[in-house]
């Protein structure tokens, strides 16, 4: 004998709905991560400077309303820390990685669309 469809309706339901989750999660702040950098909903970068160990990388997050493009100094060229070609464009609510930074140096970095835009700007330490 078969279970009522409603019944297996009614499973599928639950399955979905435990799997899925919520996305109510709270946005990210800079404190939670040292490893991050957060365009924040105002359109800034925060913080503006972070210092990490030789070999980690940075997860960048988008919280603003609009895409940004995470770009290694000097504009155009990008050529300063190739770690982060990884990040590229970044749509709002992304997040992405930067590759391994693993030579001791300081990176500067950009919103490419945006390169003279101070609030987009940034710097990376490498220990």
């Amino acid at each position: 004998m078969r279970p009522p469809r409603s019944f297996a309706i009614a499973c599928i339901v639950l399955l979905l709905a435990a799997c899925g989750g919520s996305n109510n999660a709270p946005s990210p702040t800079p404190g939670d991560n040292p490893n991050q950098m957060i365009i924040s909903s105002s359109g800034a970068l925060t913080p503006k400077e972070i210092t990490i160990s030789a070999g980690s990388r940075v997860l960048f997050i988008n919280n603003h309303s609009r895409p940004h493009q995470i770009a290694s100094d000097p504009h155009p060229e990008h050529n300063q820390c190739p770690e982060m070609d990884q990040v590229g464009i970044l749509a709002p609510g992304q997040r992405r990685e930067s590759g391994n930074f693993v030579t001791a140096k300081t990176c500067g970095l950009h919103d490419h669309e945006e390169f003279q835009n101070t609030a987009l700007m940034g710097r990376i330490v490498i220990r």
